[in-house]
């Protein structure tokens, strides 16, 4: 399979679907879950990706709704949306252990998924992770001129170092957020953790590491902290930082 040739698609009770990319291979199985507005194409799920493969591991990256090749209109998606698409996903296209890795808004989704489904869960490693971002990242950060716009025209429309097009910014989004925040109490987590976070990160600052690293209560939880890591940390050495760390991940995994 290449990247140009057609993803799997899941079909949702909506009649929308999710385009996802599946290898077959022995447990546990790794699932990607990306960031805001990327999608399932990006460095870090491809090099994943092949290291499962090097490894006989199974692997499934896909896109949520309204990104990538999945259908939806991303300007209607919220946190809670993005979870059930990760949700179908591990329920109808995994068996066993899963191990989560989430890259930023993907690191916000993981979570979330391992405390809905903590019976599927091996381990979880965070990239930049960034739960409650909706909150603490953006509306507490925004100047009121900011709030005031987004409060009278549901929207605002933010530039990206990312992107050319600014990415549309709604106030269902930061609303609907609320609803699924982490930081201000205990996450409880019976699995393995390791996050990976630059402290040259512009978006998620390596104090809101620590501030996931509070809220976790996890008999093995570890946090690697990059000294000149960006927020992609897809560089070579960040991906070998990564594949080992998902090697260390299965290893305490078969070996339960």
């Amino acid at each position: 399979m290449t990247d140009s040739d057609e993803p799997a698609r899941l079909a949702r009770a909506d009649a929308s679907t999710i385009a996802y990319r599946r290898l077959a291979g022995k447990g546990p199985g790794v699932i990607f879950l990306g960031g805001f507005r990327s999608d399932m194409e990006g460095t870090k799920a491809l090099a994943l990706e092949a290291a499962c493969r090097a490894r006989g591991r199974a692997f499934l990256r896909f896109d949520y709704s309204g990104h990538g090749r999945s259908g939806g209109n991303f300007i209607e998606g919220t946190i809670g949306q993005w979870l059930d698409d990760a949700l179908a996903v591990i329920d109808r296209l995994t068996e066993g252990p899963q191990i989560l890795v989430g890259s930023s808004m993907g690191g916000w989704i993981a979570l979330l998924a391992a405390r809905a489904r903590p019976a599927r869960l091996a381990g979880l490693i965070g990239i930049a992770a960034a739960p409650d971002f909706t909150e603490r990242l953006m509306w507490d950060c925004y100047p009121e001129e900011r709030r005031r716009a987004l409060l009278r025209d549901g929207i605002w429309f933010e530039p990206s170092q990312y992107s050319e097009e600014p990415y549309p910014i709604t106030l269902k989004l930061i609303e609907e957020g609320r609803r699924h925040l982490l930081l201000d109490g205990p996450l409880p987590l019976a699995v393995p953790v390791r996050l990976l976070q630059g402290m040259r990160d512009p978006d998620v600052p390596w104090t809101h590491a620590l501030d996931l690293m509070r809220a976790i209560v996890a008999e093995d939880a570890r946090l690697t902290l990059l000294g000149s890591g960006d927020h992609r940390l897809s560089g070579p050495a960040e991906l070998a930082l990564l594949s080992t760390t998902l090697d260390e991940l299965a290893g305490i995994a078969a070996a339960v």
